[in-house]
């Protein structure tokens, strides 16, 4: 990466090229608790809340102490997970599953930071970058992301782009801890806890990658948007097709 400059300007350039309803968010992953200069600190918010705020324009940062979600704050190493989601219960409280050991399973394999690895999550609007995120994630819909996966895919030399979920922490985990500790993208569809406590709408995803790939992704898209987003926006193959499929307002599926 070129420069803090270069950030700012490809995160910039990521929002137009796909025209993102909101910001791509960076997020630094920081070993201090000291809230970062023009940051607001923030108290009894979810993660996934603090990537809502910095999606729509705000610079803020999430502490231990600040972090209201137990199964986030147990993946960022901020504390141990309660034993009530350790042990799957909760998940059938929530009637996320019906069965305790399928949520047992779930967070035995969730991946996460070993405790005291971090002390504070710094998240802000990634054209607004004055300091290099360790992560970019995107919330969007799922259109959007499918472009970028497919500028990954492109900056990769035509490696399939694998995924990760549990269908629980998607934005925590999905989209955060594994494009750290795995460095490469990394999509989720969503889950229960962020559908339910951010505006992520029904149509919308996220996804997350190391900020080291940003700058071979906004190339790609470059590419992608001379021909093939413009063509498939256009539809044009659909409205090809003869009789009421072209009038049908739920698409060529009917669905």
């Amino acid at each position: 990466m070129n420069g803090l400059n270069t950030v700012a300007q490809h995160g910039e350039r990521l929002g137009s090229l796909l025209t993102l309803s909101g910001s791509a968010v960076g997020v630094r992953l920081l070993a201090s608790p000291i809230t970062p200069e023009g940051a607001r600190l923030l108290d009894h918010h979810r993660y996934c809340q603090a990537l809502m705020r910095a999606r729509k324009g705000e610079s803020v940062f999430l502490t231990a102490a600040g972090m209201a979600c137990p199964a986030a704050a147990a993946a960022f190493g901020f504390r141990p997970l309660p034993a009530g989601l350790e042990t799957g219960k909760g998940l059938v409280g929530f009637g996320i599953v019906a069965d305790e050991a399928v949520g047992r399973r779930m967070f035995e394999a969730m991946p996460r930071l070993e405790p005291g690895h971090i002390q504070g999550l710094h998240l802000f609007p990634l054209e607004e970058s004055v300091l290099a995120p360790d992560v970019v994630v995107v919330e969007d819909e799922v259109e959007k992301l499918m472009w970028i996966s497919l500028a990954y895919l492109n900056a990769t030399g035509g490696e399939r782009v694998q995924s990760s979920t549990a269908v629980l922490q998607a934005t925590c985990v999905d989209s955060t801890i594994i494009p750290y500790l795995e460095q490469r993208i990394n999509l989720s569809y969503g889950c229960y806890g962020c559908r339910d406590a951010t505006d992520l709408g029904p149509s919308e995803a996220v996804l997350g990658f190391p900020v080291a790939a940003l700058p071979a992704i906004v190339k790609y898209l470059e590419y992608l948007a001379r021909k093939a987003i413009p063509t498939s926006r256009a539809k044009k193959a659909w409205a090809s097709i003869d009789g009421p499929l072209r009038d049908d307002p739920r698409g060529p599926a009917g669905d």
